[in-house]
């Protein structure tokens, strides 16, 4: 019993140091408030649903910007997508990221995506990956 008590504490610290480096919006409140005894995981299946997407559109963009005529459009919609995908689960770093990144496809800036987009786009999934060890097994 000790040790349930114990991830769910970390899954509350862990939670909340989300929510404080701004991480999470209260749309991650809200998705929670959905969770009711007959569906006791849903949660964890929308946050893995977003990892999945995440990890598929992300491969994407690397894919488009490897390539030797950078499709901005294309870049574009796959962004889009992870916008509203980060929207929907309260991920509110990644969503205004992606933002600035659509500003970025709009000035056809390579650079932008390696200066500015990626890399916060990796802070946050490992921040979150680190996480989902907590996450997850409740």
């Amino acid at each position: 019993m000790d040790g349930i008590v114990q991830l769910e504490r970390q899954l509350v610290d862990y939670t909340a140091s989300l929510f404080h480096e701004g991480f999470l919006d209260d749309q991650f409140n809200q998705l929670q408030q959905l969770q009711d005894e007959s569906n006791p995981d849903f949660v964890v299946e929308v946050v893995t649903l977003f990892f999945e997407d995440a990890d598929r559109l992300l491969n994407e963009l690397t894919k488009a910007l490897g390539q030797p005529s950078i499709d901005f459009k294309r870049l574009d919609a796959h962004v889009h997508q992870l916008k509203g995908s980060s929207s929907s689960i309260g991920a509110q770093r990644i969503h205004r990221v992606c933002i600035s990144f659509r500003n970025t496809c709009e000035e056809q800036n390579v650079e932008g995506w390696s200066n500015r987009f990626w890399p916060q786009v990796d802070r946050f999934l490992g921040s979150v990956i680190r996480g989902r060890d907590v996450l997850l097994p409740l």
